[in-house]
């Protein structure tokens, strides 16, 4: 007789969710429960629910089945919440929403996976908690819930019985963390070396963020050039900064200097000037318009800067990269 499963997920897939997101947290509940690499729910279970079970369309087309209707949440050891693009994300199916507040008052966790958390706080379930969204969502956050602040300089967030993950690969990593809590770190560490991924990242592990000409496996370092790129329009000075990452300014600088032989400062105009590359490139706006979205005072101060980093200025370099 198999034995009974020690971690059992309920998922609630939204319209036009991100299959990639769905995919990768599955993926690793059914090769850590499994033997081998066969698609057996042994150790753990899930279903997707549905309080009509019709087809759920993804972002990418592809259509999911769902297995089973929403029932009673209490049969679960998490719900999980995968959302979508975030202009395409509908309002639930009125059974889902009230099937959720159902888990939350039996004291089930809930877990929101890429625009999930949207969901979640859409539904009155997020208030008082911390929520973990990707920093490309990050000023679409601000947008619709004002004077709430997300995180989105790390992969996850765990915070009691709320859970929330910036999406992608990143939910292969939080399947792999519940797995450790409820199976054994080898179970965990079997799921993600079958799908072909070095090492579980920890909920403290940094989003990987824009493109930069800086890179550094310094945590610290990581956290702090994503805050930059968050703030690209007003950049926050080094103390600020430090203070919002919890450390001092100079174990911040420190940080920089080991990591990349810069300030935090000259690091930041990096960042910024490697956007204003990005837009000089890719759109036709004016250097006052590139100026005001990445802080520099004005087009003047945006030229003197960006002249001694390439040796030419903006409008010469758009005429060669352009």
């Amino acid at each position: 007789m198999p034995p009974a499963p020690r971690l059992r997920i309920g998922f609630i897939l939204a319209r036009h969710f991100t299959l990639s997101a769905f995919a990768n947290f599955v993926d690793v509940l059914r090769l850590a429960a499994d033997e081998g690499d066969r698609s057996r729910p042994i150790l753990c279970q899930w279903r997707v629910l549905s309080p009509d079970m019709e087809p759920i369309r993804s972002s990418c087309g592809v259509l999911v089945q769902p297995g089973e209707r929403s029932g009673d949440p209490s049969r679960f050891d998490y719900i999980v919440v995968v959302g979508g693009l975030i202009d395409e994300v509908e309002p639930l199916h009125p059974g889902h929403t009230a099937f959720l507040r159902q888990a939350a008052a039996a004291g089930v966790p809930l877990v929101g996976v890429c625009t999930g958390t949207f969901i979640l706080h859409r539904a009155g379930l997020m208030q008082g908690y911390r929520a973990c969204v990707s920093w490309f969502h990050h000023d679409d956050f601000l947008n619709e819930f004002e004077g709430l602040k997300p995180v989105s300089d790390r992969i996850f967030v765990v915070d009691r019985d709320r859970i929330s993950c910036s999406g992608g690969a990143s939910s292969a990593h939080l399947a792999a963390f519940l797995v450790d809590r409820h199976i054994g770190a080898a179970a965990a560490r079997k799921s993600l070396a079958i799908m072909i991924i070095d090492e579980a990242m920890t909920e403290d592990r940094p989003q990987p963020g824009l493109p930069l000409d800086l890179t550094t496996a310094d945590p610290l370092v990581r956290r702090a050039l994503l805050a930059m790129q968050q703030a690209m329009e007003a950049p926050p000075a080094v103390e600020a900064l430090a203070e919002a990452l919890g450390v001092s300014r100079r174990k911040l600088e420190r940080h920089f200097r080991a990591a990349l032989g810069l300030s935090p400062q000259a690091a930041g105009r990096r960042v910024r000037l490697a956007q204003v590359r990005h837009l000089l490139a890719r759109t036709d706006r004016s250097l006052a318009q590139i100026a005001a979205e990445t802080g520099f005072c004005d087009a003047s101060h945006l030229i003197r800067q960006f002249r001694a980093a390439e040796g030419m200025a903006p409008e010469a370099w758009r005429s060669r990269h352009g």
